[in-house]
């Protein structure tokens, strides 16, 4: 059976994710805008995420002191899913990228919901506007009904969470950076993307260490 041209782009174009993904996390963060992420009956366009590179000088990162039971899946393959819990309530999710055996990965932070909006809405209905229904990381995983029954999972494949490039890339001129958000390490690094001017981006805010008192 010959396969038919947008059978052919669509292999081509994962292709391309793929290989972008098993490289450095930086082009691999600013190259995730624009794709979209589905699982569970909803798919947001992914419009805000930050880069950690591990134990290659991040100490923000969770792979920083090296494999534990809990970042296990950041050192590849590149395309799994790292997700994690955090405040004792909410769900953020990851993209590995790399080398096998490298810890890296990219944090969803943001995006838009652009198919399965009742459902995405039912799961936020604390959310006023459709454009904070994944405006920021555990918004993000609550819309998409990700928790830590996604962890490890292959986004690539045609598994209940998948990731899929974006058909016309986001251009340079419309893309910002700078820091990442309220990390405790690593303040400055410029490692935060996000498409400017995109109200489904989140608000940044840094990291304000506790005073003893």
């Amino acid at each position: 059976m010959v396969s038919s041209p947008t059978a052919s782009a669509h292999d081509a174009g994962l292709a391309a994710l793929a290989e972008l993904l098993a490289g450095p996390v930086v082009p691999a963060a600013r190259g995730l805008l624009g794709c979209r992420l589905s699982a569970d009956g909803v798919t947001v366009r992914i419009t805000e995420v930050e880069a950690y590179a591990g134990t290659a000088g991040d100490p923000a990162s969770h792979a920083h002191r090296g494999r534990t039971p809990r970042n296990a899946v950041m050192f590849g393959p590149a395309g799994h899913a790292y997700v994690y819990f955090t405040y004792g309530m909410h769900w953020c999710v990851n993209v590995v990228t790399g080398p096998d055996g490298e810890a890296s990965a990219v944090l969803l932070r943001a995006g838009e919901v652009v198919d399965g909006l009742d459902v995405a809405r039912a799961r936020r209905a604390a959310a006023r506007r459709d454009v904070d229904l994944a405006r920021g990381p555990a918004r993000l995983c609550a819309a998409l009904g990700i928790d830590r029954a996604t962890y490890g999972a292959d986004l690539l494949g045609d598994g209940p969470v998948r990731l899929r490039p974006v058909d016309v890339p986001v251009p340079d001129c419309a893309v910002a950076a700078g820091p990442r958000v309220g990390v405790t390490g690593a303040h400055d690094m410029p490692w935060r993307f996000w498409i400017a001017a995109d109200p489904t981006v989140s608000a940044y805010r840094r990291h304000v260490p506790r005073r003893r008192s």
